[in-house]
């Protein structure tokens, strides 16, 4: 390698591409944010388009109040 090369290869780089590439990589970042939102947006829309089912109880309150349960009014 001769000096020229040793030269190029050890120098820093300018902070103009470094800041390129910084936008790049926050570029790409974004982007697949955006395709994650867009994702559980479709899963919201799956999940309203579900109708809503009522949980099975063992018994209603005042049945409970009924049986003798103590500290239920």
């Amino acid at each position: 390698m001769d000096d020229s090369e040793t030269k190029s290869a050890d120098r820093i780089e300018p902070a103009s591409d470094l800041s390129e590439i910084a936008v790049r990589c926050a570029d790409s970042n974004l982007l697949d944010f955006a395709a994650q939102l867009a994702g559980l947006a479709e899963d919201l829309k799956a999940l309203a388009a579900r109708p809503i089912e009522p949980t099975p109880t063992l018994a209603e309150p005042d049945d409970q109040a009924e049986a003798g349960f103590p500290g239920i009014i």
